[in-house]
């Protein structure tokens, strides 16, 4: 049985991560950590964990625990994973995995030095929509893949514009603005079908002036065997122009769909149009929660790891190099 113990208990562990840990078999949530104790024995209450705790470390060195899940805001992430490695206990870490690649290069340090396994939550790689997008590539639906269009064009948030600033949008906290929080579930999947990029190219500005973070991203990468991709992301459009488009342009066809908001799937080749729907799942990360289970209870392989993960954060670090040098 895994007992897991849960660092963070914020938005999103009420639904796409913290039930499914009692959900998948050989699996429980054994004990929760907030620093606000009201807050936390009121999250264990509602999720009927048997165990709540303010301090971090008390919950790492609780002998009953044996596998740890972070779920702060990246800041922390390298702080933490750590220390739990160093108690002798595998880690899940929400994404992205640290505040930049050099952090996530001393996780995966103290990973081998331990011989313990990172596991990072970029869920999507384990998805049955994403896997069929997968599944379509591979089978060659749409031949050899030529170029990735991604646009994700968001609205500045009322908080925003009042200048009562989320966490998402504090670089020493997050790494970056919503392009990390955000655009790290898509550079990752890419990852996943085409394996590491070779190159990067990137324009990263503050067009809004309303926080010091990058509001908008135009970058291009070329992964191995010469595939393309390219992205804007843009946070700052006028509501209802908001878009999350992700397309696979191929020799012998397309496949239109999106990353957040489960499109269905577009296939349209020579044999012309046909829709796959993009399930998603009550909690989302339930899949891969499930593989990490498994993956500590008989040693087979989990889909996303730190090594994986680090990767994504090497990519949104280059993306935004210049941005940050100034």
């Amino acid at each position: 049985m895994i007992n897991w113990g849960m660092i963070g208990c914020g938005s999103v562990t009420e639904l796409k991560s913290g039930p499914a840990f009692n959900k998948v078999g050989n699996s429980r949530l054994a004990a929760v950590m907030r620093r606000d104790p009201v807050l936390a024995e009121d999250y264990a209450a509602r999720h009927n964990v048997p165990k709540f705790y303010t301090n971090a470390d008390d919950l790492i060195n609780d002998s009953e625990i044996n596998a740890v899940y972070i779920a702060t805001p990246p800041g922390s992430h390298a702080e933490y994973a750590i220390k739990v490695l160093e108690a002798g206990k595998p880690v899940y870490i929400e994404k992205p995995m640290a505040l930049n690649y050099r952090e996530c290069e001393e996780i995966n340090k103290a990973s081998e030095k331990y011989n313990l396994p990172v596991f990072v939550a970029y869920y999507r790689r384990s998805l049955p929509g994403f896997r069929i997008i997968r599944d379509l590539i591979e089978k060659g639906e749409i031949g050899r893949v030529r170029f990735v269009q991604i646009r994700l064009f968001k609205y500045l948030s009322e908080d925003e514009k009042k200048g009562n600033l989320p966490w998402r949008v504090m670089p020493e906290i997050s790494g970056g603005g919503h392009f990390f929080d955000l655009a790290s579930h898509q550079l990752d999947f890419l990852d996943f079908l085409f394996g590491p990029v070779q190159s990067v190219g990137s324009v990263a500005l503050n067009q809004a002036g309303l926080y010091s973070a990058e509001d908008f991203v135009s970058a291009g990468f070329v992964f191995p065997e010469n595939i393309a991709a390219s992205g804007t992301w843009c946070f700052t459009v006028a509501p209802g122009i908001d878009t999350d488009s992700l397309e696979f342009y191929g020799e012998k066809g397309i496949i239109k769909t999106s990353t957040f908001s489960f499109d269905p799937i577009v296939l349209i080749n020579e044999n012309g149009r046909r829709e796959f729907v993009n399930e998603r799942p009550e909690n989302i990360q339930y899949y891969l929660i499930e593989q990490v289970v498994k993956s500590l209870t008989t040693g087979s392989e989990v889909v996303s790891t730190g090594v994986s993960a680090a990767r994504t954060s090497w990519v949104m670090d280059e993306v935004v190099r210049e941005y940050y040098s100034k």
